[in-house]
Formats: C-alpha cells, sequence, structure tokens
C-alpha cells in the first residue's frame, strides 16, 4: 500500500493520491507512516506523498496532515526511530509547517504544550518542531478560539508561552525547552517570563545538568535580559557556596544523608560556567558592559551580593579580554578600597556598628577565590596575578618609612590601603602556593619590582618574596637563575632594599651553592665599587653569609632566634655539612671584610653593628673577629699607662680642605668591643663546662681576654682621670657648626661622650656591684654630662638647633633594663651599699631613665633597637615588662610633688619622664605586640605571676591599671593651684586614653571608666587648656564606643554660650552648667573647636548613613519590592533625624554665643555650612521616596524641617551680622592702633569680602530651601511655611539705616509721597521680629 503512495505521488496526479488517500481510514494511514519510519527508507518521500495528497485547502486535507503530525511527533518521542529518521521527519514537519492554517497551528502547539504539562515529551526530540509552530502561529491573521475567547496569532501564541512557563516542567526536558526558545521570536516581557522559569529550575536540576543550561541561557541572552540571566546565574551560585560553607562548618554534627553536594563537584561545575561565560562575553561584548554594569549597581547596596566568590571569578577571568581588562581591575580595586574604609568607618563609633552592622569580609572572598581555583580554574589564575601586582603597585607605600617595623608590625593600626596592598600580597602569596605553572612569573615580576622601583619603598614586596621562598625553598632552586640575575643589580640598589632582599633569599642560599658563588662575586665587586652605598651593600652581605654558615663546633643558643636567621629556615638543610669548606668560606670572607677597616666611617659602622651578631651565631669565629677588631683598637690607644687622654681621636676624623669628616666611629668600635667580648667570655665559660680540660687553646683565649679586659680598664681608669682639656674641649672650645674647629670638636665631644656610655656599661657589668667600679661609673657619667651640658649650652645659643633631646645612647636595651632594676627595685642588702652611690646622684637616674625613654621610642619607630639583639623581639617584649614594671613602681612609690619640693631639677622630674615612658610603651605594646597584651599585662601584676596564658582576664588586668592612674590623676586635679602640673595630668589622661583601648566596650569596667570621666568633667572646674582638651577629647572618644555623643554635644555648646554670653550684649543667659570643664579660659578656643571637630565626624556618619539608604532605595526600586524599600530603612532615617535634630539645637546654641573673631568662628560657619549639605541630602533622598514609592514624609522629618527653619536658619543670619560687625570693629581698633593707612584698609576690607565661609554658608542655606521647594511640590506637604525669606547677602540692604536716611529725607521734603517710607518700615518690623522672639525664649 505505501509503495501505492509512493508512485502516485510520483505520477504528479494529485486527484488520484487525494482519492485514495480519502479511502484509507486514520488508523491505516498511521501504520503506515509508523512502518515506513521504523525501516528508515524513503520515509520522508512518503511522507511528502501524503502531504501532497492533503492540500490545506481541503478540509479533509488539513485533518489528515494534522494527524499525520500528531502521529510522527509520537514516533520521534517513543524513541523507536533511528536518530538520523527522526532528525528527517522533524526537518520536513518544520518545512511543511507555515502551510497549515492557524486553527491547525494553534492545535499543534497546544499539543506541545499539554505534553510539558503532563510529562508526555520522552526524549524531548519533538519539541525542535515547537518553535516553527510558534513562529507559523505568530505569522497567522486568522482569528483563532482559545478556550472561551477570540485571539489573534500573536496574542495566542503569547498566551501559549505564559501558560508554558507557568506549568510544571520535567527536569530532563529544561535544556531542550530553552534551546527552543532560542528559535521563537519573543518580545521583551515574554523572555522576561522565560528567562524567570528556567531559573527557577536551577535548584531542582542535577548539578551536572546546570552547565549545558547556562550555556542555552548565554545564547537565549542575544534576544535579550541579559542583566536577568547574569544575575540569576551569579544569586544561584553565591547561594550555593553560602550552602557548602555551612556545612563544612556543621559537618561534625550532621548526618551522611544530609550532606548535599560534594565540594569538587560544585567547584568543577562553577569552572565550566564560568569558561562558557566568558566565551559568551568575548562573543558578544554587551554582555560583558551589562555585567560591570549590574555588579557596580549591586555593590552600592549589597556588597556581599555582588562580589561573591562566584561573581569574582567571572571578573577575573574576564579581565583576559583586553577591552575589559582595566575596566574589571578598576572596579574591584574601587570595590576593595571602599570595603576597607566602610570596615575603619565602622570600627570607630558604636552608633553605626549597631545601626548597619559589616558582616562582609571581602579579604575572605578573593582567598577563598584563589582556594577554589585548584580545581582547574586555569582561565582564574592569570586575573589572580595580575590583580594582586594591581593591588600592591597601587596601594604601597609610595615614599620609604625609615623601618621594617612601621611597615609590618602594626596590625592593629593599618589603614585601608595598606589592607588592600596587603590583600594583592595574600593573593600572590596563595596562588604562589597552589599553582605551580605561574610560580615562575610571579617570583620575576616581584624581583623586576624589587629592582627597578625607584624612590618609593619596596618593603612590600620583599616581605612577599620572603613568605613566598619560605612557603617552599626547594621548588625554587628551579628558579635560581632569575634570583642570581637580581644579584647583578645590588649595587647599584639603595642599602635598605639589599638587606631586605638578602635576608628574603637567605633560605636559597643555603641549599643552592650556585646561588652564593654568584652572590659572593657580586659582592666582592661591589666591595670595590666607587659608591659609597655599593659598598655598604656588599658589608651587608658578607655580614649576612657570616651569620648563616656555621663553622662545625660553634655553639648553639637560645639566643640566636634572630628574626632573619634560624627563624626562616625551619630546617638546617646543611646538618652535615663540610665543617672544613664553611670554616675556610668564613675565614676568606672576613679578609675580605679586613680591608672595610679602612674605609669610610660608614662601612665601618656597618661592620661594628653586625659583627656581634656574627659572633652569636657562629661562635667558631671569635678569635679572628676579636682579633680584627683588638688590632683597629690599637690604632687609637695610647698604650702608655700614664698619658692622658688614653684614647687618640686626632686619629678618628679625616680633614679635607677646610671639611672635616668622622674617620674611625671610635665609641661604635668600642662598644662593639665591648659585647663581642662579653658573649666571649660566656662561650668560654660553656665551652668549659663541655670539656674537661680546656687545653692549650683554653690558655691562649684567656690571654686574649685579659689583654681586651686590661685595655678596657686603662681607658676607663684614665677616662676618669682626663679633664675636658685633655680632649680640647672645654667651655671656651668652639662648638659651631660653621667652621672646620667648630665640627672637629663637635665631633670629639660625640665620640668621647660615646666612649663614656659603653664604658659604664663595661664596668657595671663586671663590677659584681663592687663600690669602687660604682665609683668609676659615676667618674665617667660626670665627664659624660659635662660634655652634654657644654653641648646644650652651646646648641642653645645656636637658633638653628631645633632639639634639646639626649644623642643617640650606646648603652644596650638589656643593660638599661638591669640599671633601672638595680637603681629602683633592688633591695637586697648586699648591694645597698654600692648601689647607694649611684642612687646619690639624682643626674645619673634622671639619665638612666631618659635613656630607657630613647630606647622605647626607638621600638616604637623602628620595630627594633639598636645594639646586641635589638631585632630579637621576644627579648625586647621581655624588656618592656621589666622597664614598665619599674617606672610603674617608681611613680606611684614616690609622688611627684615630693620629688620636687625636694629638689628642683632642670627639665623634667624623674616622675615625669617615668610617666611619660609608661605612656610611650603602652603605645608600643599596643603597636608591636598587640597579640601579647595579656601577658604584658600579667607581668606588670606581681601578686598573681603563676596564672597561666589562656586565663588571663585582660580586662580586669587593663581596669586595674587604669584605677591606679585615675587615683593619680583625681590627686592632681585636687592640688591647690601652685602644686597642680599641668604636663603630668596631661600624662595621666594620655595614659588613660590609651588604656581605655584594652577594655573591652561592652565591660562593666568600660563604663565605669566612662562614667568616671564624664563625672570628672562635670565636677572639675579646670582653667589648663592642654588638660581640658584632653580631657574632653577622652570623655568624646570614650563615649562613641557606647552610643553617638550628640547630647553631649549639646550640653557643652550650652555651657560655651552660657561663659562667652549671647552676640545681643543686653541679654542675660539663665543657664545650669552641665560641665564644669567649661569656662572663660577654656570655652575658647579648647572647648569650642574640640567640639566642633567631633560634630563634623557626627555629620559624616550621618552623611555615610544617608547614602546607605540611598543605595538601599535604588537596590529595593530595581527589584520591584516597594514594602521591602519602606521597612528597610526605617531605622536608619529614624537614627538620621534624631542625630541631626540633637546637633540642630547644640548649633542653635553656638550660633547665638558671643565668640571671639578667628578659627573658632570660622570653623563654625564651615560646620554649619556641612550640617546644611547634610540635611539638602537628606532632602534628595526624601525625593527619592517620593519618586519611587507612594509613601509620604514621616512627621519626624518634617519635624526637624520646622527646627531648622526656627533653630537654625534665623540664628545664621544674626551671627553672619555679628560676625562683619565685629571683624569691622576689630579693624577699626588696628587702624587706630597701628595707624595703618586708607590703603592697606581698602586691601583688608576686600580680602574681608572675599573669605569663603559666609558666602558659602549662604550658598549652602540656599540649596538647602531651593531642594525643600521640590519636596515640598513632590509631597503635596507645604514644608517651606516654616523657613523665613533670606535676608543675608554679600550686597544685603541695612533695612534700619535706610530707613532713617528715607525719613531724614521725608523731613528735608514734606511733598513726596507719603507712602515711600512705608515699606521699608514694614520690612523692618519684619525682619527684626523674629530674631528677638528667639532670643526672648533663651530666658
Amino acid at each position: 500500500m505505501e509503495q501505492r503512495i509512493l508512485s502516485l505521488a510520483a505520477e504528479g496526479e494529485p486527484e488520484r493520491l487525494q482519492a485514495f488517500l480519502q479511502n484509507l481510514k486514520g488508523k491505516e494511514l498511521s501504520d503506515l507512516v509508523t512502518k515506513q519510519a521504523l525501516r528508515g527508507k524513503e520515509i520522508c518521500v512518503f511522507l511528502r506523498g501524503i502531504f501532497k495528497g492533503s492540500p490545506c485547502s481541503q478540509q479533509n486535507g488539513v485533518v489528515r496532515r494534522l494527524s499525520v503530525y500528531k502521529h510522527c511527533i509520537q514516533l520521534v518521542e517513543s524513541g523507536d526511530l533511528h536518530v538520523e529518521s527522526a532528525s528527517e521527519i522533524i526537518r520536513l514537519l518544520m518545512l511543511e509547517a507555515h502551510k497549515l492554517p492557524g486553527p491547525a497551528l494553534a492545535d499543534l502547539a497546544t499539543l506541545f504544550v499539554d505534553a510539558v504539562k503532563g510529562g508526555g515529551l520522552l526524549s524531548g526530540k519533538s519539541l525542535e518542531l515547537f518553535p516553527t509552530v510558534l513562529t507559523a502561529l505568530a505569522t497567522s491573521k486568522e482569528t483563532l478560539v482559545y478556550g472561551t475567547g477570540e485571539l489573534n496569532g500573536e496574542e495566542l501564541k503569547k498566551q501559549l508561552i505564559n501558560t508554558l512557563c507557568s506549568s510544571r516542567w520535567g527536569h530532563q526536558h529544561v535544556i531542550h525547552l530553552t534551546s527552543m526558545f532560542r528559535d521563537v521570536p519573543l518580545s521583551t516581557e515574554e523572555l522576561q517570563f522565560v528567562v524567570e522559569k528556567v531559573l527557577r529550575m536551577f535548584p531542582k536540576l542535577d548539578l551536572q545538568e546546570i552547565p549545558p543550561l547556562v550555556y542555552q541561557l548565554l545564547l537565549l541572552s542575544s534576544k535579550g535580559s541579559k542583566k536577568n540571566i547574569l544575575q540569576g546565574i551569579i544569586n544561584f551560585f553565591n547561594q550555593m557556596d553560602k550552602k557548602l560553607k555551612e556545612e563544612q562548618k556543621n559537618s561534625e554534627s550532621m548526618d551522611l544523608e544530609e550532606a548535599t553536594v560534594p565540594a569538587d563537584q560544585l567547584r568543577h561545575v562553577e569552572g565550566t560556567i564560568v569558561l562558557h561565560i566568558v566565551l559568551a562575553i568575548n562573543l558578544d561584548q554587551d554582555l560583558g558592559k551589562e555585567l560591570i554594569k549590574y555588579l557596580k549597581a549591586e555593590q552600592q547596596g549589597d556588597p556581599s551580593r555582588a562580589l561573591c566568590p562566584f561573581s569574582v571569578t567571572i571578573l577575573l577571568s574576564m579581565a583576559k579580554i583586553h577591552r575589559f581588562e582595566e575596566q574589571v581591575f578598576d572596579f574591584l580595586k574601587a570595590s576593595i578600597m571602599r570595603s576597607f574604609k566602610d570596615k575603619q568607618f565602622l570600627q570607630g563609633s558604636k552608633f553605626l556598628q549597631d545601626l548597619a552592622p559589616q558582616r562582609y569580609d571581602i579579604s575572605a572572598v578573593f582567598l577563598e577565590v584563589v582556594a577554589n581555583s585548584v580545581f582547574g580554574w586555569d582561565h582564574v589564575t592569570q586575573g589572580l596575578v595580575d590583580l594582586g601586582f594591581v593591588l600592591m603597585d597601587s596601594y604601597g607605600p609610595k615614599k620609604p618609612f625609615g623601618g621594617k617595623g612601621t611597615e609590618t608590625n602594626h596590625g592593629l593600626s593599618k589603614t585601608p590601603a595598606q589592607q588592600s596592598c596587603k590583600l594583592g600580597a595574600d593573593i600572590l602569596l596563595e596562588a604562589f602556593k597552589v599553582h605551580e605553572l605561574i610560580r615562575s612569573e610571579i617570583l620575576e615580576q616581584v624581583l623586576n619590582r624589587v629592582i627597578t622601583t625607584a624612590g618609593s619603598s619596596v618593603n612590600h614586596f620583599i616581605d612577599l618574596l620572603s613568605s613566598i621562598i619560605m612557603s617552599a625553598p626547594l621548588v625554587l632552586q628551579n628558579s635560581s637563575s632569575k634570583v642570581a640575575e637580581a644579584f647583578d643589580h645590588l649595587s647599584f640598589l639603595p642599602l635598605e632594599t639589599v638587606q631586605g632582599l638578602l635576608k628574603a633569599v637567605q633560605p636559597l642560599l643555603k641549599i643552592s651553592m650556585s646561588m652564593r658563588d654568584s652572590l659572593i662575586l657580586v659582592l666582592r665587586k661591589s666591595m670595590f665599587s666607587g659608591q659609597l652605598d655599593a659598598r655598604k651593600s656588599a658589608v651587608a652581605g658578607f655580614l649576612l653569609l657570616l651569620k648563616n654558615f656555621k663553622v662545625l663546633g660553634s655553639l648553639t643558643s637560645s639566643q640566636c632566634s634572630q628574626a632573619i636567621g634560624a627563624s626562616q629556615v625551619q630546617v638546617d638543610v646543611h646538618a652535615h655539612y663540610n665543617a672544613a669548606a664553611n670554616e675556610a668560606f668564613c675565614l676568606e670572607i672576613l679578609g675580605s671584610l679586613r680591608r672595610c677597616l679602612s674605609q669610610q666611617a660608614d662601612v665601618r659602622l656597618m661592620l661594628y653593628e653586625g659583627f656581634y651578631d656574627v659572633l652569636r651565631r657562629n661562635s667558631q669565629l671569635s678569635n679572628s673577629v676579636l682579633d680584627m677588631l683588638l688590632s683597629q683598637m690599637k690604632w687609637y690607644y695610647e698604650t702608655e699607662p700614664d698619658l692622658l687622654p688614653p684614647i687618640k681621636l686626632e686619629g678618628c676624623i679625616l680633614a679635607q680642605r677646610d671639611q672635616i669628616f668622622l674617620q674611625e666611629p671610635l665609641a661604635h668600635l668600642l662598644c662593639c668591643i665591648q659585647h663581642c667580648l662579653a658573649w666571649y667570655k660566656n662561650t668560654l665559660t660553656l665551652r668549659q663546662q663541655n670539656e674537661d680540660d680546656a687545653g692549650e687553646d683554653g690558655e691562649d683565649d684567656k690571654g686574649f681576654q685579659q689583654e681586651l679586659d686590661e685595655m678596657l680598664e686603662s681607658i676607663t681608669r684614665r677616662m676618669i682621670k682626663s679633664e675636658l682639656e685633655d680632649f680640647e674641649l672645654d667651655k671656651s672650645a668652639d662648638f659651631s657648626q660653621s667652621t672646620g674647629v667648630g665640627l672637629k670638636n663637635n665631633i670629639y665631644a660625640i665620640l668621647v661622650m660615646g666612649v663614656c656610655e659603653v664604658l659604664i656599661e663595661y664596668n657595671f657589668c663586671i663590677g659584681q656591684f663592687s663600690k669602687s667600679k660604682f665609683e668609676d661609673i659615676l667618674g665617667l657619667f660626670k665627664c659624660y654630662s659635662k660634655l652634654s651640658e657644654i653641648l646644650k649650652e652651646k646648641a642653645g645659643k645656636n637658633k638653628l638647633a631645633v632639639t634639646n633631646k639626649i644623642p643617640q645612647s650606646f648603652l644596650s636595651m638589656g643593660f638599661v633594663c638591669n640599671l633601672l632594676s638595680s637603681l629602683f627595685r633592688d633591695s637586697s642588702l648586699n648591694h645597698e651599699e654600692s648601689l647607694a652611690i649611684l642612687r646619690s646622684s639624682s643626674e645619673f637616674m634622671h639619665y638612666a631613665v631618659s635613656v630607657a625613654l630613647q630606647k622605647v621610642q626607638q621600638l616604637e619607630d623602628k620595630g627594633q633597637t639598636d645594639g646586641p639583639d635589638g631585632q630579637n623581639q621576644e627579648k625586647n617584649f621581655q624588656s618592656l615588662c621589666k622597664i614598665t614594671r619599674v617606672l610603674l613602681w617608681r611613680y606611684t612609690s614616690i609622688p611627684t610633688a615630693a620629688e620636687e619640693s625636694r629638689k628642683k631639677e632642670k627639665g623634667k622630674s624623674i616622675s615625669l619622664l617615668c610617666l611619660e615612658g609608661l605612656l610611650r610603651i603602652f603605645n608600643t605594646m599596643q603597636q608591636i605586640f598587640p597579640k601579647k597584651i595579656p601577658q604584658f599585662l600579667q607581668a606588670l601584676d606581681t601578686t598573681n605571676e603563676d596564672i597561666e596564658e589562656e586565663n588571663i582576664d585582660a580586662t580586669e588586668k587593663a581596669a586595674f591599671q587604669i584605677r591606679q592612674f585615675q587615683r593619680s590623676l583625681v590627686n592632681q586635679l585636687s592640688n591647690a593651684e601652685e602644686d597642680f602640673s599641668s604636663k603630668e595630668a596631661l600624662l595621666l589622661i594620655n595614659i588613660l586614653a590609651t588604656l581605655s583601648r584594652l577594655l573591652e566596650p561592652s565591660s562593666p569596667q568600660f563604663v565605669q571608666l566612662l562614667s568616671w570621666t564624664v563625672k570628672i568633667c562635670k565636677e572639675t572646674g579646670l582653667e589648663d587648656a592642654p588638660c581640658c582638651k584632653g580631657l574632653l577629647a577622652l570623655l568624646f572618644s570614650l563615649h562613641t564606643f557606647v552610643k553617638s555623643p550628640v547630647t553631649i554635644l549639646r550640653d557643652l555648646a550650652q555651657d560655651i554660650h552660657a561663659q562667652l554670653g549671647d552676640i545681643d550684649q543686653e541679654l542675660e543667659i539663665e543657664h545650669q552648667a552641665h560641665f564644669a570643664l567649661v569656662n572663660l579660659k577654656t570655652a575658647v578656643p579648647t572647648a569650642c573647636l574640640l567640639s566642633l571637630s567631633q560634630a563634623d565626624k557626627v555629620l559624616e556618619e550621618v552623611d555615610w548613613l544617608i547614602s546607605k539608604m540611598k543605595n538601599h532605595l535604588g537596590l529595593e526600586a530595581g527589584e520591584d519590592s516597594s514594602q521591602a524599600t519602606t521597612n528597610q530603612p526605617q531605622p536608619l532615617e529614624k537614627a538620621v533625624v534624631l542625630q541631626l535634630g540633637t546637633l540642630l539645637t547644640a548649633y542653635h546654641e553656638l550660633l547665638q554665643t558671643a565668640l571671639p573673631t578667628g578659627s573658632c568662628v570660622d570653623t563654625l560657619l564651615r560646620s554649619v555650612s556641612k550640617m546644611y549639605t547634610i540635611l539638602t541630602a537628606l532632602v534628595k533622598y526624601y525625593l527619592q521616596v517620593c519618586r519611587s514609592t507612594t509613601t509620604g514624609i514621616p512627621g519626624r522629618f518634617e519635624k526637624l524641617v520646622r527646627l531648622s527653619g526656627s533653630h537654625l536658619t534665623p540664628q545664621c543670619y544674626a551671627f553672619i551680622t555679628y560676625v562683619q560687625s565685629e571683624t569691622v570693629s576689630f579693624a577699626a581698633e588696628k587702624k587706630k592702633k597701628d595707624k595703618v593707612s586708607a590703603e592697606v584698609s581698602t586691601v583688608m576690607a576686600k580680602v574681608l569680602r572675599e573669605t569663603k565661609p559666609i558666602p558659602n554658608l549662604i550658598f549652602a542655606i540656599e540649596q538647602y530651601e531651593n531642594f525643600l521647594i521640590h519636596l515640598s511640590k513632590k509631597s503635596k506637604v507645604n514644608l517651606m511655611q516654616y523657613m523665613k525669606l533670606s535676608t543675608s547677602r554679600d550686597f544685603r540692604i541695612n533695612v534700619s539705616t535706610v530707613e532713617s536716611v528715607l525719613q531724614e529725607q521725608d523731613a528735608g521734603n514734606a511733598e513726596n509721597e507719603p507712602d515711600n517710607d512705608q515699606h521699608p518700615a514694614s520690612a523692618q518690623s519684619d525682619t527684626s521680629q523674629e530674631p528677638k522672639r528667639k532670643k526672648r525664649r533663651k530666658k
């Protein structure tokens, strides 16, 4: 039968074919189609024959076609056909679909929709036909019946799509359906409906099914709805990441069946999808623009949704596309910086923390991307590397800080720029650890920046290099050639950079002989360089090598934990090294360094400062080093035992023409000898304990030691006997810096003082508390203090001299600790008699405390101290604890008043110095050792020394110390005026402020300190301005950690107003004082300026909140959720209005205060201008609210506007008039006093007119009123009823003056019209009425 149909179709006689088909029943025809399709042969020819015999012009032909279509769709869906046969059938049906009439197309389309709804689709292959049917239906002009109504083709298509998207889809057909919609012409609304439906299907699909679906969605995005597609994909994977984190967090308590998504599977899927998105962006750049636009908008409102790990991954992968590279990195930089700024802003205000807490850690997001990238995300690694370097280049330090500690150790006080730079370094370090392919590039770029970056600090890159090498020293062996290339540039780099670079690469030198050899070659060349810095770099390099290549037999010690040595290499890879080779190597280096002893003073200085560390790390070199130092010292040592002075100073200087230079830093040389000798004695003792008999070497060693000891003893004895005249340094000597003789004498004096200090430490250390040694120490100190006094006296006469501080001390930190402990805390009977000698000299005790202060300051500035163990942070911490205990005991045990009444000293008393030292130590502790503060506080408490570290209650310990200083301050404030010490009180206040940072703001101890501070401020009538400023600053800083300080500002403003009087001099103010601290001497400028600066901070906080409210509004408006818009910012709006209302009352008081002309007036005018700017921003926000929602203006905002109209604007204009009249009278007085010419007076008037605060304020007021008018129109609420007409201008007419002139004219000319003067009179009554009412209100 099928052959009959085929032959009839081939004959070209359609009538016979139609007649034959007409006689066939529907089932017979279907069976024929099935049979032919299963054979797979000539199915298309067969179907064409049927269609040829079923013309659409006949109803029965349409019915036949429709039944064939339906049957073919069932066949294709059954899966029984061969794939090629099914495809041929679908293609033919697609070609014939356009011939079908509208009702048949509608029937077919409905069939598809019902199949999807009912789950009738099996393979989904037939869906390829659906777009053709819908397209044909859309072009149909017929009126079609659908349900109970009639629709045209386009409307029916829309209805069917809506029905389809509203029904349930089988998860196996989502991809087919999405792909199908690509070929359907869709309106914007229909496309959005489809996209939303597909995105809703995401959670119902298996993860493996999502990448192809996303691919289809991205293809669909070419039709539009790009933002919705990207937003849906990003939000889905953001939620998946959060879900995975929660599961990992709770994994211990979770049952196995509850585990949903394996992490590695999710990461692989995300990686595939990111590739799809980046490929789509490469082909359609509008998609990339839409992504950046969407993320920027989202970031304004909710950064955690905009920059999640998944979206960051997309952006970094997108950065490979050149067109988007700059945009992506600019956006990421701005987002990172903004996040850190917001974090810093929130940290300083409890008010903001309660209202808008930040739960978003942007650093964690980027580091999570690095961690996720190990799952084959090769497309993101380059973006990570580029971002890391972009952050480090953009936000790294621009100028050298002078000390490494200032950059790396201050963890608590990092600026947003420093945090951004650190994030860049962390990204690079983590990427280096997990991605082998990019290691070479990261290392190369870091080294390039270290070498080529000129004029700015590279410490952040050196720190990164050090971390990289620490993480994988053995891996970097393959890149040793790159490091060796960097060594070639050492001689051209700054010394600080060279030292940092060599410390960083030091672990590599231990495992790579070739690298070590190339470094030595470079250092030898540098040693003979003509540049001083190059030679200093060579010395630094050689010293580093000496420290780190141990000779067999060198003793290990707990002191060897130096920051750049053993701490950087966990495992000594040269455990079985060639001792003989190392010894030869070290001796060879020492030979090279010996040449340095004939070079400039700076080179010698580096050598002397480095030798102690060399001995400590490599004790076997002690003989060679001490021999070198001894032979050098003999050049300047007077061997004759009776000759004075014992040192040859003339050899220490070099004269070139008229210039004098230091040739030999003799004090540093002697200091080096003293410390090396002390270390040598310790090692000798240890060796003798380890060996049964010392042998001949031991005797030689003792002889060596004896010679040095005798030399130092001889120098001590003769230095005490020497007079200043022996050094040609008496008071009559020339010490001016402009002459050669003066320079020479200055150098001599500094050298002699340094030698005295070195000998003081030497004699104390070997003296064993003997009286004779302590008398020698006082003799040496006498020489030191005489020279010090002469230098101070001569410097005092020199106008260029800036400071009067003691010169850089040669005493070591450890010795200073021991000295202070002995002087102040040693109560041993054996030592009492000898210590009495030192204690009898108050000058010496004063000096000891001053040096301790200098050491603490050094530690704070540089992160390390001079002298031995200066870089050992653990020893520095222990020393600080000891010094603090001593200073604390000294200050609390001996009252300052008693000390000063006993003896008035020049400069600060010892108690004041102790207090200053305590302040510096508390600051240094928080900067350098923030993690060790509990141990520090425990060390100060001598009662419970055995408490374990975990059990230390830091808040309680800090509160105990605070209570001590509170008592001292109360005692000081209760003293009579003549006994009151302003300096001591101010130091105590600053100490309280520093210690308050150690308290938890939520703790009762913090609340107690705040209430105590409030009480002091309210009850203390202090007339000392610095102390007043300190107390108020403490009050504000404490208050901001609890709540906003606006109420305090209002009370202070009322007190200032009451103290200074009103701008209307006839008005008396009845006022009950809030703060006794505010009086005539402290109100201006101290209290006034401090209050205004705090008011500015409050305004900044309010401005930040308003911008947050605007962002929320824009975000919610974009999502069409008006309900959320009205509910979300309610607490923020209320807080903003309350803050501004209270602040407005404070300005109301200050604007009526008779402030003297000067800084207070200018600051107040600027601050009020800022207030109006913030008010304008709030008005703009409510304008935005009115545009986007139907919500009206809240009543509280209307009250704020009314308050501004009654209590602020009129006072502003009155204050402007007062300021200008005061300025004119001030200028007139000055003119009388100084007899200033008329020309100068004219110039002054011009300058006055051009001063900016007043015009700026008037402009700000008018802008505020302008936007109020707009808001009134928009909200249908008349807000301008509360505002008075502005009367102040630069061209303002003084109404009363005009009126008097007009009255004179009227008196002279009675014929003029009587109405001419009525308007000015009425204007005058109108304008003058309000200020009078306002002033009466204050009574």
